[in-house]
């Protein structure tokens, strides 16, 4: 058994698979802190100015919320730039060590408490995510952006990628006009769909970046550029989305519902067209899943209890849950529309 999980280590932390981790890890340092900057800049800006959420830019012109956006930028480059040394099924799980990173600083610097369920559930993101990079695939060579796209031009991968747009455009045409307003699940299955087509592509681009950079250069065929635009479209289209999503359900809803659905269909995704599971045995690939699972239980347990103030839900603070319309929300309204939630509430003495 412990030479089996020597091997286990030896075949996945390849060269590649530790620089991609390397990035990744940066990433989420660098996202997880652009969260708490950002947010202390519009504070500041919205003392001394109109608040973004009720539709002010005074946030523009602070120098805090900047930095802050600069080190999102940042944190987006290392992550673009893992995919192009790890297979996806270890670089996009790990993106849940940015909401623990933001959840610690925030506790630190904004004294937004967090609950004991809360630090259980950044426990069980670490060790969800150890085991994940501990038994992860190791990274297929690849020597040229045309073996990337022979491996997106499969049957199997094909008939994903055609699924995963029938699906969208009957979610865009047909679902959304109606049920888009009242189901969370709608604008972010769209999300989702997407973004799984969008992180294959941004690591066929990323690959080609590397050979590129590396003496082969990939900017010559019209592959590169394909990839490229169905970056462009799948990235536009994903955050059109996540921003309606973001401002007609609560964030608290959102995000960890999108995490779930986002990462399953880039995993799913990336088992198809670059086969991950081939070079793994069925032990290594049940480890793995049961690291998923993990770390979707501590996502889980973070956004549920990071409300809970004193170690009860029921004496949360105001200034802890800062929702984007206005700071006087009720959590017994977390998960109705927005829109729906004004109807629901009692009238107010100014």
């Amino acid at each position: 058994m412990a030479s089996s999980s020597g091997r286990s280590w030896r075949d996945g932390m390849s060269s590649d698979n530790i620089k991609g981790l390397v990035l990744a890890l940066s990433s989420s340092i660098f996202i997880g802190a652009s969260f708490i900057v950002k947010k202390k800049g519009l504070k500041k800006a919205g003392a001394s100015g109109v608040r973004a959420g009720v539709g002010g830019y005074s946030y523009l012109y602070e120098p805090l919320w900047w930095v802050g956006m600069i080190t999102m930028i940042v944190g987006e480059i290392a992550n673009f730039a893992a995919y192009a040394f790890a297979p996806a099924i270890l670089v996009t799980p790990l993106g849940a060590l940015s909401i623990i990173i933001s959840a610690a600083l925030a506790h630190i610097i904004l004294r937004e408490k967090l609950h004991i369920f809360g630090i259980l559930g950044c426990v069980l993101c670490v060790v969800g995510s150890t085991t994940i990079v501990l038994h992860a695939p190791q990274e297929r060579e690849i020597g040229s952006v045309i073996e990337v796209w022979e491996l997106a031009t499969e049957p199997a991968f094909l008939f994903y990628a055609a699924l995963v747009m029938t699906i969208a455009f009957i979610l865009i045409f047909h679902v959304i006009p109606e049920y888009g307003q009242t189901h969370i699940m709608v604008y972010i299955g769209v999300c989702s769909l997407v973004g799984s087509l969008s992180v294959m592509s941004v690591k066929a681009l990323g690959i080609a970046m590397k050979l590129t950079l590396s003496g082969t250069n990939q900017l010559i065929y019209p592959q590169t550029w394909a990839f490229t635009l169905v970056v462009i479209t799948c990235v536009l289209t994903q955050m059109n989305y996540l921003n309606k999503a973001l401002d007609t359900f609560n964030t608290a809803v959102v995000s960890p519902i999108y995490y779930v659905m986002f990462t399953s269909l880039t995993i799913l995704a990336s088992v198809i067209m670059f086969k991950d599971w081939d070079r793994q045995n069925p032990t290594q690939i049940v480890t793995e899943m049961c690291g998923f699972v993990t770390i979707l239980s501590g996502t889980f347990l973070l956004h549920k209890t990071k409300d809970m103030g004193d170690g009860t839900c029921c004496t949360t603070s105001l200034s802890m849950r800062l929702p984007k319309h206005g700071d006087d929300d009720d959590s017994a309204l977390e998960g109705i529309p927005l829109k729906r939630q004004e109807s629901l509430r009692s009238p107010r003495s100014p």
